[in-house]
This record gives C-alpha cells, sequence and structure tokens, in this order.
C-alpha cells in the first residue's frame, strides 16, 4: 500500500490532526538534521578537506541519494521500525499517542543539541514511539519484541563492531602507506576523504531517512484510520520531502555537532578521518542489509574513538567522550518516559 502526493495533500485539507501529525514528524526530521547528520562530514570539516557549506551540500545531496538507492533495493529498516510496536485498535487514539511520541523526541533532541552533544535520534525515535506505545496500548504489549531485539543488535554493532573497525582501518591504512612520504600523500587522503564522507552521508540518508519514512508511512495510515496496514511502498515523493528537510535542518544547526564530533573529541589528520569515515561506512552498510536500525551517531563516533585511540588513548579527550555516553544511555528512558507521560495526557484531553 502506498499513498499518493494528491492523496496525502487531500487528506491534509480534510483532516487537521494529520497536518499536527506531518508538522511533528517534519519537525523530528529537521532535529535530525540538526544533531544526526552533521555526524557524517565533521570529520572532513575538522581536517579542513572541505569547507563547511561544501560539506553541507554533499551531504544533503548523498543524504536524498542514500534515501532513494537504499528505500529502492531494501527498505528493511523502514519495515523494522513500521512493526517494532502496535499502534493497533482506536486510531484516533493511536494518531494522539503518535503525535506525543514525535512532541517528546523534539524536546529531547533540541535540549541535547543546545548543549552540543551528539545524541542518537535514532534511538529517541525508538524511545518515543514505544513510550508511546505502551500508553496506548495500556502496557509492554504495545512493544513487538521480536522487532525491538534488531535494536539491540544494531547497538552492539554499532558501539563495538564501529570502535574496532575504526581502530583495524587506520592500522591498515598506515601500513599500506608507511613507505610515502607522508606530505606527498595529503593530497590523496584529502580527496578521499571527501569520496568517504559522502559515503557516510549516503548512509546515513539510508539508515536514518527509512526509520523517519516509515513513523511518517504510520502517522499517514492512522490519519486515514487505518490502524492495521502491515506492508507499503514509500513514495518518491515522501523520499524528497525527508530528503530536503533533514538537509534544512543541517544547515541551520549542525555546527554546533561538527564542533563536538570532530573538533573538541580529537584531533585527526587527513587520513585519520578518511579511516574514521570509511569504518562508518561498513559499518552502516552492514546494519542497512540486514534492516537493523543503527545510530549513525553511535557508529561513527565509536569509529573516531577507534581511529583516536590506535594512536594512543590520550589522544582521545575522553571528558567529551563521558558526555556523550551519558546522553547515550539516557536517551531510551529519558524519551521513553517523555513520551509515555505525554501520551497518556495528550489522550486524556484530545
Amino acid at each position: 500500500m502506498t499513498v499518493t502526493l494528491s492523496e496525502f495533500i487531500m487528506n491534509l485539507i480534510t483532516n487537521p490532526p494529520l497536518v499536527i501529525t506531518v508538522m511533528l514528524t517534519l519537525g523530528t526530521i529537521t532535529v535530525n538534521g540538526w544533531t544526526d547528520a552533521p555526524n557524517a562530514i565533521a570529520t572532513c570539516i575538522s581536517t579542513r578537506s572541505m569547507k563547511p557549506k561544501s560539506a553541507i551540500i554533499m551531504a544533503a545531496i548523498f543524504n536524498f541519494l542514500g534515501v532513494f538507492v537504499m528505500t529502492t533495493i531494501n527498505s528493511k529498516v523502514a519495515e523494522t521500525i513500521y512493526n517494532m510496536v502496535d499502534f493497533g485498535g482506536d486510531a484516533h487514539y493511536a494518531l494522539v499517542a503518535l503525535c506525543a511520541a514525535m512532541f517528546a523526541i523534539v524536546v529531547w533532541a533540541t535540549a541535547a543539541w543546545w548543549f552540543g552533544i551528539p545524541t542518537s535520534e535514532s534511538h529517541a525515535l525508538i524511545a518515543g514511539i514505544s513510550g508511546a506505545a505502551i500508553a496506548l496500548q495500556g502496557g509492554i504489549g504495545g512493544i513487538n519484541f521480536s522487532e525491538w531485539v534488531k535494536v539491540i543488535y544494531g547497538l552492539g554493532l554499532s558501539l563495538f563492531l564501529g570502535f574496532f573497525s575504526g581502530w583495524i582501518v587506520v592500522k591498515i591504512v598506515e601500513i599500506i602507506f608507511r613507505p610515502f612520504d607522508r606530505t606527498k600523500t595529503y593530497s590523496f587522503f584529502r580527496n578521499a576523504q571527501i569520496v568517504s564522507a559522502a559515503g557516510m552521508a549516503f548512509m546515513h540518508g539510508a539508515q536514518d531517512g527509512q526509520k523517519f519514512m516509515g513513523v511518517f508511512m504510520l502517522g499517514v495510515f492512522l490519519a486515514q484510520g487505518q490502524a492495521y496496514v502491515t506492508e507499503f511502498i514509500i513514495p518518491l515523493w515522501l523520499i524528497v520531502l525527508c530528503s530536503l528537510v533533514m538537509a534544512l535542518g543541517t544547515s541551520v544547526g549542525g555546527m554546533r555537532i561538527i564542533k563536538s564530533v570532530g573538533m573538541d573529541m580529537v584531533k585527526f589528520e587527513t587520513y585519520q578521518g578518511f579511516s574514521a569515515d570509511l569504518a562508518g561506512v561498513f559499518c552502516l552498510l552492514l546494519a542497512s542489509v540486514f534492516g537493523l536500525p543503527v545510530s549513525t551517531t553511535h557508529t561513527k563516533t565509536t569509529a573516531i574513538m577507534g581511529v583516536g585511540a590506535a594512536k594512543r588513548v590520550s589522544s582521545v579527550n575522553w571528558g567529551i567522550v563521558k558526555e556523550m555516553i551519558f546522553a547515550w544511555v539516557m536517551t531510551f528512558p529519558g524519551c521513553g518516559l517523555i513520551s509515555f507521560l505525554l501520551a497518556q495526557f495528550f489522550m486524556r484531553i484530545f
């Protein structure tokens, strides 16, 4: 099942709850552009391989391509998010609960962005819709654990495989290029990092774009009173819309996160930035193929840690790392609880 652009516009005109749902969902995508998308280009900017404006434009283009190409080939991530929770039953209250989840995600992510902490929008999204589903169904029956367990697998992949991939890739690069004069390889790695950063932006679109489009489609179906749609096709107009909104968020607020991830946490040379990006691309591609909803923030940040630690452990600013880990740990209970309470409150007054 899918929704054409003309059908969507007609639904917007005749269904005010859908307008609210769409605005909140686009708001979460914008905040994702603030907090998650900048991770893809953080190291590229910090090593001065690209200027911020050029990098943001590149990220926007490859975000779109990542969403479009990966969704066409494999939309398993969107399907995982869509089927992770049960919003069945009364479509009106289900839509109210979903609105509460989107509002909670915007509040949580905006607070993290304000303090320059690269929290995971992927996990905020998962926590938000999970808390709302529990409130809607009156218990953990609102969670589909056969799908939710993929979050745990993805968390392990993004944290541990991200770190060790970064460590291994940079060691391999150092071994291969050891015979060469480093000053002569600078130009090569500068261009290579632009390519790898484009790859990171592509995979960010492939992962996060699919997650939010899955929730967007859920909101559209609920607004139409269709609470039990199990299969859907993501339309091209939605891919374009989500990509543009995500790019807007990156251009407006991305530099705060770029500073934390690419400049404050560890100082990189171009070959190290290339290694971190390449490791991140590998992990995100692996997760996307198997439909695991992983955090691009966690993946890229742990890859950066691994690359920095490969040089020496002290080269990583562990104070910044502790702040990030605290935000990561608090995302599930914090955003989930806010969403749960808001969903209960909204369902009582609406």
